[in-house]
């Protein structure tokens, strides 16, 4: 597991997500971002339900397993997540990260999730306010904050995440709780530095890696803007 204890440059982690990969070159572009010192990938599960998108399964995860070790990190956008959980589970994920919205047992879902042996997460969309996971924060092992309303790739961040993404971090100082603050949705280079001064630990980001020539260039760039929040 990731070691979250202390928040500095070194420890703000890179998630690119999978769906802006080329997917025919996926074994090889996880190979330039594990040689680029990214420690995270990103599987973002849409099933045209929960959201208006279809991307991948849990397959996909053992598919790519061969050709890296970085952590696997899943983000399930599906409306059956009880029951997609032990899929991703087998299939390898080390985080799993499922919505409040839509979820009324929240609570089980993230039990389920940790008892698999898997770090545990909870998304709010862009509308759903930090309030909703008071009783729970504890419990969680990181909060994904999203920046976008999900379901496709390449949206523009919405400043309105930089608000939440403080509170959370206040919450968690003033409750001296541990969890760690994912942001994913139109995080770029360019952004980088004041979301991780708001309090992001976990930067999902999807063309900010993929897009342009080189990967090795833009997780340096990634991390200039990390070191310039410090």
């Amino acid at each position: 597991m990731t070691d979250f204890r202390n928040r500095r440059p070194e420890a703000i982690f890179l998630a690119p997500s999978l769906l802006s990969a080329d997917w025919s070159r996926a074994g090889e572009q996880l190979i330039q971002l594990q040689n680029a010192g990214v420690e995270w990938a990103h599987f973002d599960a849409m099933d045209g339900h929960f959201v208006p998108n279809l991307s991948f399964g849990a397959l996909f995860l053992p598919a790519l397993r061969p050709h890296c070790n970085l952590h696997f990190d899943a983000h399930l956008m599906v409306s059956n997540p009880a029951e997609r959980i032990p899929e991703f589970l087998k299939a390898g994920a080390q985080s799993i990260s499922v919505h409040v919205e839509g979820n009324p047992h929240l609570h089980r879902l993230i039990f389920q999730i940790k008892d698999g042996g898997a770090l545990a997460g909870a998304v709010l969309n862009p509308a759903t306010p930090v309030e909703t996971l008071s009783v729970l924060l504890p419990d969680l092992d990181f909060v994904l904050v999203m920046s976008v309303n999900p379901g496709f790739g390449g949206q523009k961040f919405l400043p309105l995440a930089l608000q939440k993404i403080r509170d959370l971090a206040q919450v968690r100082a003033d409750r001296d709780l541990s969890f760690k603050i994912e942001v994913d949705g139109g995080v770029v280079a360019g952004n980088a530095t004041e979301i991780v001064r708001a309090g992001a630990d976990i930067l999902v980001s999807g063309s900010g890696i993929f897009g342009g020539d080189s990967i090795a260039e833009n997780v340096a760039a990634f991390r200039v803007a990390i070191n310039a929040a410090f």
